[in-house]
C-alpha cells in the first residue's frame, strides 16, 4: 500500500491516523476542539510526539468536555502541568482554557464551531493535487485569514502554519499526495 511520504510506517498510531483520520471531513465540535488543541500542542514539536500522547491528553482534559474545561482553575492547571504524560508547556496548557472560552463564543455566535470553520471553504473540502511532500504549502491565504480572525478573537497558538495543519487534519483540504492510495482520485 502506498502512503504519503510523511507517514512513519514504524508507528502504528501514525499509520492509523493517516489511513483513518487525516483529511476525513470532521463536523463534530468536540472533535474539532480536540484537533485544535492537539495542533497547537504540536507547535515546535513533531505531530508524531503529540499523536503518541493523544490518549493521555484526552484523559487529562476530560475527554475534551468544553464545559469542564471552562471550569478549570489554577489548581487544575497546576495539576496538568505536573502530568508527565502530556506536554507540560505552561503557555500551551493555559491556552487550552483561554481558547476554550473563545471556542465557546464562536459556537454561540455561529451556532457551532463547525459552521464557523467550514465557512472558510464554503463547506466543501479543497481537493489539491500535490505530487510530492515538498509541493505541499505550510500555509495558504485561507489559513492566514483564519489565523488572523482567531487571533483577533483572542485565541493563541493559532498561527497560519498551525491553522493549515488543522485544515488538513479536519478534512478542509485534501493534501494526500496523488500517488497515495488514500488520495480520492485513486
Amino acid at each position: 500500500m502506498k502512503r504519503c511520504a510523511w507517514v512513519n510506517m514504524n508507528n502504528p498510531l501514525y499509520v492509523e491516523y493517516h489511513d483513518k483520520e487525516w483529511w476525513r471531513p470532521v463536523h463534530d465540535d468536540t472533535k474539532l476542539f480536540e484537533m485544535l488543541i492537539l495542533e497547537w500542542a504540536q507547535a515546535g514539536l513533531s505531530w508524531e510526539t503529540v499523536l503518541n500522547k493523544r490518549e493521555n491528553y484526552r484523559k487529562a482534559f476530560d475527554y475534551w468536555d468544553i464545559d469542564m474545561i471552562l471550569k478549570y482553575d489554577e489548581e487544575k492547571i497546576t495539576e496538568l502541568l505536573q502530568n508527565e504524560w502530556i506536554i507540560r508547556n505552561k503557555l500551551k496548557v493555559h491556552s487550552v482554557v483561554k481558547n476554550a472560552r473563545v471556542f465557546r463564543e464562536i459556537q454561540n455566535e455561529f451556532g457551532s464551531f463547525d459552521s464557523y470553520i467550514w465557512s472558510y471553504v464554503d463547506h466543501t473540502p479543497i481537493q489539491n493535487r500535490f505530487e510530492k511532500l515538498s509541493d505541499i504549502p505550510a500555509s495558504t491565504k485561507i489559513s492566514d485569514t483564519i489565523s488572523k480572525d482567531l487571533k483577533k478573537r483572542g485565541m493563541s497558538f493559532v498561527g497560519s502554519t498551525i491553522m493549515y495543519a488543522y485544515m488538513q487534519a479536519i478534512g478542509m483540504v485534501n493534501d494526500h499526495e496523488v500517488s497515495c492510495d488514500f488520495y480520492e482520485g485513486n
